[in-house]
């Protein structure tokens, strides 16, 4: 990607190496006439250090770290679930729930296997069981915090989203990243990880952090 069409306006960098998380943003940020690009366009840039103890705070380490580097505007998310009977859990570490460089599947596991756990010590009761058998084992939240940083003025624009659902023992659908497989949603009656890019955004943690942050975008 040129650097001359990230001066210009026309590409939004994005302070992640997540695939998942780019084409959500590129898919938003189309609509203004823009597209994403993102830290594995620029590796030059190391991996940044998120020990921030908010969603907020980890959101503007990325963005400043990113956008002093570049010298350009950098849009940067730090999102997670809290699971209620894991108190939060794995909330700022959702990423690396089940160690650093853990995948997915990895973290998932480890979710589902607390969550047993504590069913196991009967300390949790699970909420129901849907048709296909899966148990709901806890109502949850996905969160994201959005910063945009721009280091011409040292300036930030944050918005923050949520979305509320349960937590199956067992995956639904194949879409989707992170822990969206085990992410019921009794409103639609479905998983996150069982909608569409365009039903995602409408209703998704991000989605609702996007919706309002991209009215102030041309003015950031």
């Amino acid at each position: 990607m040129a650097e001359k069409a990230v001066k210009s306006g026309e590409t939004v960098v994005i302070a992640t190496k997540n695939a998942g998380k780019v084409k959500e943003f590129d898919h938003a940020l189309r609509k203004l006439g823009k597209a994403a690009a993102s830290l594995l366009d620029y590796p030059q840039i190391p991996d940044i250090v998120e020990d921030g103890d908010t969603f907020a705070a980890n959101a503007r380490i990325k963005a400043k770290t990113a956008g002093d580097a570049l010298g350009v505007k950098v849009l940067a998310d730090d999102s997670g679930l809290r699971v209620e009977a894991l108190n939060g859990e794995p909330g700022v570490y959702s990423a690396r729930y089940a160690g650093e460089g853990a995948t997915d599947a990895e973290n998932n596991a480890k979710l589902i296997a607390e969550l047993n756990r504590l069913k196991e010590e009967g300390r949790l009761k699970p909420l129901g069981v849907l048709e296909d058998g899966s148990a709901m084992l806890s109502g949850a939240q996905f969160v994201c915090a959005l910063a945009l940083y721009d280091p011409a003025t040292g300036h930030f624009v944050e918005a923050e989203g949520t979305v509320g659902g349960l937590i199956t023992d067992r995956p639904h659908g194949s879409g989707g990243f992170g822990y969206d497989p085990h992410f019921w949603l009794p409103q639609l009656k479905r998983g996150m990880a069982e909608l569409t890019k365009e039903e995602k955004q409408q209703i998704s943690h991000r989605g609702d952090a996007l919706g309002k942050l991209l009215p102030l975008f041309q003015d950031a």
